[in-house]
């Protein structure tokens, strides 16, 4: 039976706090250690990044489909200066977009509603590549027309990037073409001496047999 005096009561609570802490310490069975995990993203620098809920369009049903809510962004490569866009879910960071912004692309307005915006691409979320029509729906208008507005911008930048690749690559032919074409020039020429070469070797028995059968010398022997 419990003791209502409270110096007894005191006594008890110290005693058992006493027993509590032992003060002995335990060693971890495992022994786990640091391990660095990359996301695939540290060559790249996040041109924007804003929180959005991401669809796709399921041809067979006819309709949306949610594909996850989270941070949606555009990572530009620190060498190649390409661009993708990459969407995670919050909490799993499971990929739920992953495609290059190329300048064959367009991002409009969904119709009746300017929070959200459609677009088409050749996704890579799911391990292969898919044709599809995406549809992202921001919490303000202004996110909806930030995002618009550099997916634009990204896509005319891969443009002229690709304008500038065509030209120096016709440049890099048309050098090719030139040097083969010296090339085969000096391949020509070499062919001329060589036969110019071999026709004068076959002259020079013809003319020493010449002078062989006129030598008044060797006649009279």
């Amino acid at each position: 039976m419990a003791s209502n005096d409270p110096e007894h009561r005191e006594e008890e609570a110290a005693a058992a706090a006493e027993d509590e802490d032992t003060g002995a310490q335990v060693a971890p069975i495992v022994k786990l250690e640091e391990v660095a995990v990359t996301t695939g993203e540290e060559d790249e620098d996040a041109i924007l990044d804003l929180k959005a809920k991401l669809y796709r369009f399921d041809k067979d049903g006819n309709q949306w489909k949610e594909r996850g809510a989270g941070s949606v962004k555009f990572l530009k490569h620190k060498k190649t200066e390409k661009v993708r866009l990459v969407m995670r879910q919050s909490k799993t960071l499971k990929i739920c977009a992953n495609h290059l912004v190329i300048s064959s692309m367009s991002v409009q307005e969904h119709s009746g509603n300017d929070k959200s915006c459609v677009w088409h691409a050749a996704d890579f979320s799911d391990g292969e590549l898919k044709d599809e029509l995406f549809c992202i729906r921001f919490a303000s208008v202004e996110n909806c027309k930030k995002f618009m507005e550099t997916f634009q911008e990204v896509a005319e930048s891969q443009k002229d990037k690709q304008e500038n690749k065509d030209a120096s690559d016709a440049a890099e032919l048309l050098d090719k073409l030139r040097v083969e074409d010296k090339k085969e020039e000096e391949k020509t020429e070499v062919k001329k001496e060589v036969a110019e070469e071999v026709k004068v070797k076959d002259e020079v028995p013809k003319e020493a047999e010449t002078v062989k059968a006129t030598d008044p010398e060797k006649k009279e022997e």
